[in-house]
């Protein structure tokens, strides 16, 4: 394979994609490996350079932007950036692999109009907006002013939906994940 094709996974916050692409990752036959995202920001907790994420400093990824280095970047948070390094996407094609991406809706665009003939850009749509808003809730992990924020960056996230290749509704986890697979799998088929 000299390239291989990228698939990239966007959704609101609580839509169920990184649930999604975890179990496409599990089907050893889509021949997929996940695209390790390089940030500024510190480690956090257990997690582990070049596993988690590729941890540098803020000077070493503006040096990055200045070399092109990057498909995509974004700075989250002041002289906190987030970005997919070309070297990452090389180095899972040169395994004879594809690469699958779990990123935000402005990175997936920006992916796809970098490579457009090699993506196949999914948006996973929730049902509702209300019931995007119970899983943050049962997720019980953040508080009320930050699962507000995530409603509202949620319904910019799905005005952009109309920009993807695919709309996949994630109404029934279960029929998600199968839906993805067929997605997946054909892309993948096709030359």
């Amino acid at each position: 394979m000299n390239n291989g094709k990228l698939i990239v996974f966007s959704a609101p916050s609580g839509s169920g994609k990184t649930t999604i692409v975890r179990y496409l990752l599990e089907q050893k036959e889509l021949h997929l490996d996940f695209s390790i995202s390089a940030t500024s920001r510190q480690k956090r907790g257990d997690e582990i350079d070049g596993k988690d994420y590729y941890f540098i400093s803020a000077a070493a990824f503006q040096q990055k932007i200045a070399e092109n280095a990057f498909v995509e970047y974004e700075e989250v948070y002041t002289d906190n950036w987030y970005g997919t390094l070309k070297s990452e996407l090389e180095r899972i094609w040169a395994e004879g692999k594809h690469v699958i991406f779990d990123i935000d809706v402005i990175g997936g665009l920006k992916i796809k109009k970098q490579y457009p003939k090699e993506t196949l850009a999914i948006f996973v749509s929730p049902p509702s907006v209300e019931e995007l808003e119970r899983r943050l809730r049962f997720r019980q992990t953040e508080s009320e002013e930050k699962i507000q924020m995530r409603l509202e960056k949620a319904e910019r996230e799905i005005s952009t939906a109309g920009q993807f290749d695919v709309i996949l509704k994630n109404h029934d986890l279960e029929i998600a994940k199968n839906d993805a697979y067929k997605l997946v799998s054909d892309y993948l088929k096709m030359i």
